[in-house]
């Protein structure tokens, strides 16, 4: 289900990022170019002191949205992300992706897992909480952060 990302990839998942996805989050849906550039940026693996992992999620081999990990603080956090395209939803895509994320993370040896949630994005949340992650106080640009493991 989650494959590695690769450049050729935004061909595909312009399509399953396009509409209002970015409600919560702000912004607007990446054009082709856009997408493209981005992936190249992704593949790198990260700047120093970084690492970023990056998976499409794929259903019966159709991209239905991504799951992403940047690792710090020498592999032992992680911040996450997951997003799956509005025709797709519903389908507990980013529930079993995030939990595949997370166990993944745990087999490397991560040991925080965190993820910023806007505080009215049920599903988002619902998401978290499946993937064993818990809502904190913190809030950081008006997201609140979830987190599984030490502070």
């Amino acid at each position: 289900m989650l494959v590695p990302l690769t450049v050729a990839d935004a061909d595909e998942m312009v399509g399953v990022l396009a509409g209002d996805l970015y409600a919560f989050t702000g912004g607007t849906a990446p054009t082709l170019d856009e997408l493209r550039t981005r992936y190249a940026r992704q593949v790198t693996g990260g700047p120093p002191g970084q690492q970023w992992h990056n998976w499409i999620i794929r259903v019966a081999g159709e991209a239905v949205g991504y799951v992403q990990a940047t690792i710090t603080h020498e592999g032992r956090r992680a911040e996450i992300a997951w997003v799956v395209g509005e025709r797709q939803q519903g389908h507990g895509y980013a529930t079993e992706a995030a939990r595949a994320l997370v166990a993944w993370l745990d087999e490397h040896g991560v040991t925080t897992v965190e993820a910023h949630i806007h505080p009215d994005h049920a599903a988002s949340a619902a998401v978290a909480r499946r993937a064993g992650l818990t809502p904190t106080g913190r809030f950081d640009d008006g997201e609140r952060l979830w987190r599984r493991g030490p502070a």
